[in-house]
């Protein structure tokens, strides 16, 4: 075989090769950009380099798949649903506690599911793996959270703060994120105390804050004292 051919054959595989690994690169880009959505861009961005950005991507998914992330139960998602219901009643009287509840809720809700919840940084990085759509929501209610903690968030600043919690809820209990979190009937006193027959994993800790809400009086008169319906937040 004369040195042209052999020169030929070695061009021609690197060639190939070449070829199979733009493919499988573009293959990667498109799976983590459909998987991450806005995320992708955020972290193309933050990096300033899309190789750099894919790498930490992909190593978010390594690390996420080995955690136990598990489904919940049917019993602990209507506990936490009654509970959220609860607390948007809540919101009427006390839209700071209100919050503040839902805030503490949704983390325990991601503890149940199996995901850490010591920093808050690796918290984005894990929940941006499965729960990308409603990151940013998170996100902006965190934001809110830190104003209210400082006193300076409006009550229409808490209330979008309710709405943006109920968007990664909703999406960790499995439920659409533009659908109200669990049933009417949720706001019954008598469903919402039944929390506190749960065990520890089904988020009974919150049932005192739940009973709290329903204690309260008449909800016809504490859906006016702060000017809010408690139906606003599922807008």
């Amino acid at each position: 075989m004369s040195t042209g051919i052999i020169v030929a054959i070695v061009v021609a595989v690197i060639v190939v090769a070449a070829l199979v690994i733009g493919v499988l690169a573009v293959m990667r880009r498109r799976r983590l950009q459909q998987r991450f959505g806005p995320e992708y861009d955020r972290v193309v961005g933050e990096r300033d380099s899309k190789l750099k950005a894919e790498s930490e991507l992909a190593e978010r998914e390594r690390r996420v798949r080995d955690l136990d992330i598990q489904p919940l139960t049917d019993s602990a998602r209507a506990s936490y649903s009654a509970q959220w219901a609860a607390l948007q009643e809540r919101f009427v009287d006390a839209p700071a506690d209100a919050v503040t509840g839902c805030q503490l809720l949704v983390a325990a809700v991601m503890t149940d599911r199996g995901y850490p919840t010591d920093h808050q940084d690796q918290v984005l990085a894990d929940l941006s793996v499965e729960h990308s759509d409603t990151l940013d929501h998170y996100r902006a209610a965190e934001q809110i959270s830190a104003s209210a903690a400082s006193g300076t968030a409006s009550t229409e600043d808490l209330r979008l703060a309710m709405i943006h919690y109920r968007a990664l809820f909703s999406d960790l209990l499995g439920d659409p994120a533009d659908a109200a979190p669990g049933p009417a009937a949720a706001t019954d006193p008598g469903q919402i105390i039944a929390a506190d027959a749960t065990t520890a994993r089904d988020g009974d800790v919150y049932a005192a804050v739940a009973r709290s809400a329903t204690a309260a009086g008449d909800p016809a008169a504490r859906q006016q004292s702060n000017g809010v319906d408690a139906g606003d937040l599922t807008q």
